[in-house]
């Protein structure tokens, strides 16, 4: 078995994309080798700033021999009386065979000619030689380069090539316009610790040579080795580190020989607030900041619970030189982060000089979106929109007043300078400004709270206020911009509008707010249009249309709903059921969270042929399906069997609990009711009494099919069970 070596060279990598090129080799490789009918033992990539390089273990020589087996034309067009035509022949000698190695054979569409060949295998060297190009041009990131005079694309200009099979090098050239790439056994290694050239004897030995070079090219590894010396650095400080993941990542792939450097700052800058001095530190500098107080959870630096813990005036970063000149490397650093923080002190106690809401007229001066004015602007809408669903939610005059009160001042922040500088800081140091200024605690925890939550992993807004606050926010923003006709297209969201859909909803969701979401579009809608001049009946069918993919999704992906349930409850062109889940957020989760669990403890299985057969023959009905009460709907005159009569009353049992179902939720009680039933309607179907549906008699037949058609709407209350795929 042989072990192949491909190391891309390069100028420094952004660490971004050294991220994803790794990531897209670790899928794109291995796949590529399935393809090509090539198996491997391993497949270990790797990645600093100045390479990108892949390992792979236990390559065959060759690809395996395979047989194939070829079909041709119609046998009577390839023999006549036995002998073959020029049809027969001629596919005969493009398969590279004589005429007697072709079969007949009768398939579904008569005899045809077919032939049985074996495909050699082609060498690994030649497979490889053609993938490796494949491997490089494939990567996909942002704003790939050209440079020279060629058209070659990367992230950074490409400077050496190394291709070794075992310890012989397979050639390859990157022409790159008048340049010429050729690959050789010859890597570099670190730029100051080991600046001569790397021979590399064997692909084996890639890992154990570039480390001798100073290079870790083992992205985990690094991230282990920075890992480890930031928490003893700390320790040496009495304090703790936190190790903040996206920091993490982006410092491994700023550096090949990982060494942790600790630096200090004057304590009079420890009077800032944490937010401050962290986001200094991870989002300016990439330091790592020391904490007093023992380890505990993960906080995102800019985050308003960062403050909980009390800084240390030190910081570690981490080093890609010689660690014998730490001391130089910290002065350094220390330089910088002083005038960082001297900046930071200045603008806050500047921002400190005037109460938050003295900013609000400078909000006018800063343009929201060219089309829907200022920020200001903005800022009347949201509380607009945050008022309307104070009053969808009954709340009182105390809670109402603190929500008016956040929504007035939740962006005043942005044009403070310290949020200037540092635009990270947005919200938090609104919550800051807010407590200084004297505002309630409620309505400062909502300004930060308001834009809870900023990815798809952090989060929610817990308190009612920034419950609100944010929904109206986002509501704004969606409305507004798909009113200009904005609308998201493919992996283009530029407003983020699907982030800011999903945010709504799993707001409501977590909160159980009961908001009418339809109401609410209609309402924001409407003064859009006032304003705008729009169409309002399309904005508001966009936004609808947008929603439901947005609950579809998350009830799929976050809710692990199996799809058809998720149809079941959102139903399948049925306007009904869309504006029921656009109405009540909460009961289309709950609907479809009880679905998933009747399914999984069998429940389901019980009731569905009832239901299904029953909705079937009932579409052929007239029944609205929304009437529920039998007495309304059937006569019971016209029966003509027990079955009919027992059918009858079991529907006017289950009315009520079907009724308390709809008004509680607990649709516990509606499947109940519909296991009772499900013995009755099984006998008005094929029981000793069982009836002919499609009576010759309209009037019977009616009534019949309004039986079934009560049933039905009874499940609909639940689901559409049209939509439920049997034993899924």
């Amino acid at each position: 078995m042989s072990a192949f070596l491909l190391e891309v060279g390069t100028e420094e990598l952004p660490a971004s994309f050294l991220s994803s090129a790794v990531a897209q080799w670790k899928s794109l490789i291995p796949q590529s080798l399935a393809d090509n009918s090539l198996t491997s033992d391993a497949v270990e990539v790797y990645g600093t700033p100045r390479r990108l390089a892949v390992l792979i273990k236990g390559l065959p020589s060759k690809q395996a021999d395979r047989e194939e087996e070829i079909k041709g034309p119609p046998a009577q067009a390839a023999f006549k009386d036995g002998t073959p035509t020029p049809a027969a022949q001629g596919f005969a000698k493009k398969q590279g065979v004589e005429l007697d190695a072709l079969e007949v054979r009768a398939t579904d569409k008569g005899d045809f000619v077919f032939v049985r060949k074996v495909i050699l295998g082609r060498s690994v060297a030649e497979i490889l030689t053609e993938l490796v190009r494949e491997w490089i041009s494939r990567l996909e990131g942002k704003r790939l380069m050209r440079w020279g005079d060629g058209d070659l694309r990367f992230s950074r200009p490409i400077r050496w090539l190394v291709t070794l099979l075992d310890e012989a090098v397979l050639p390859i050239e990157l022409v790159n316009g008048s340049e010429t790439i050729k690959s050789d056994r010859i890597s570099r290694g670190h730029r100051i610790l080991h600046p001569e050239p790397v021979i590399i004897p064997q692909a084996i030995d890639y890992v154990t040579v570039m480390r001798l070079a100073s290079v870790v090219v083992n992205v985990e590894e690094r991230a282990k080795i920075i890992t480890q010396e930031v928490k003893e650095s700390a320790q040496k400080l009495n304090g703790y580190a936190e190790i903040y993941p996206d920091l993490l990542e982006e410092v491994t792939n700023l550096v090949e020989w990982p060494s942790a450097v600790i630096g200090k700052f004057e304590t009079e800058y420890l009077n800032l607030p944490t937010e401050v001095i962290t986001t200094v530190m991870v989002h300016h500098q990439r330091y790592f900041p020391v904490f007093k107080k023992a380890e505990g959870e993960q906080l995102d630096p800019s985050s308003s619970s960062a403050s909980n813990k009390e800084l240390l005036p030190y910081f570690v970063t981490i080093s890609n030189g010689d660690s014998a000149k730490s001391d130089i490397i910290a002065v350094g650093n220390e330089r910088v982060i002083r005038a960082r923080l001297a900046d930071g002190k200045f603008f806050y106690d500047a921002d400190l000089k005037n109460p938050l809401d003295n900013f609000l007229p400078q909000l006018a001066k800063v343009t929201f979106q060219e089309d829907l004015g200022s920020l200001l602007d903005k800022v009347g809408r949201i509380s607009k929109i945050a008022a309307q669903i104070a009053e969808q939610l009954q709340l009182n005059d105390g809670e109402s007043h603190n929500i008016h009160r956040a929504a007035l001042l939740c962006k005043a922040d942005l044009v403070s300078q310290m949020v200037y500088e540092f635009p990270e800081l947005q919200g938090v140091m609104g919550q800051k400004y807010a407590l200084a200024s004297e505002e309630p605690q409620t309505v400062a925890t909502a300004i930060f709270e308001h834009y809870l939550p900023r990815s798809a992993d952090d989060i929610l807004p817990q308190t009612l206020t920034g419950q609100v606050v944010g929904l109206a926010d986002r509501l704004d923003t969606l409305v507004s911009i798909f009113g200009l006709g904005m609308i998201p297209t493919g992996s283009s969201d530029p407003f983020a509008l699907r982030r800011a859909a999903n945010a709504v909803i799993n707001i409501t969701w977590t909160a159980d707010l009961s908001i009418n979401l339809q109401q609410l579009l209609e309402q924001i809608a409407t003064d859009f249009v006032a304003v705008q001049d729009k169409d309002k009946t399309e904005l508001v069918t966009n936004l609808e249309e947008f929603f439901l993919q947005r609950i579809r999704t998350l009830l799929q992906e976050e809710k692990q709903i199996d799809y058809d349930l998720v149809n079941a409850v959102l139903g399948e062109n049925d306007r009904e059921y869309v504006e029921r889940a656009l109405r009540d957020l909460l009961d289309v989760r709950d609907r479809a969270l009880f679905l998933q669990q009747i399914r999984n403890d069998g429940t389901l299985d019980k009731i569905y042929e009832t239901v299904n057969r029953s909705a079937r023959l009932a579409a052929q009905g007239d029944l609205d399906t929304k009437q529920l009460d039998p007495t309304v709907a059937v006569n019971p005159e016209l029966f003509q069997k027990p079955s009919e009569a027992a059918f009858y009353n079991a529907l006017v049992e289950l009315l009520p609990q079907t009724q308390a179902a709809g008004r509680s939720r607990n649709y516990q009680l509606l499947v109940a009711g519909l296991e009772k039933i499900a013995p009755t309607v099984s006998n008005f179907f094929d029981g000793a009494d069982s009836v002919l549906v499609m009576d010759p008699d309209p009037q019977i037949k009616r009534n019949r099919l309004h039986l079934l058609g009560l049933l039905r709407n009874h499940a609909r209350v639940l689901a559409d069970f049209g939509a439920v795929v049997k034993n899924l």
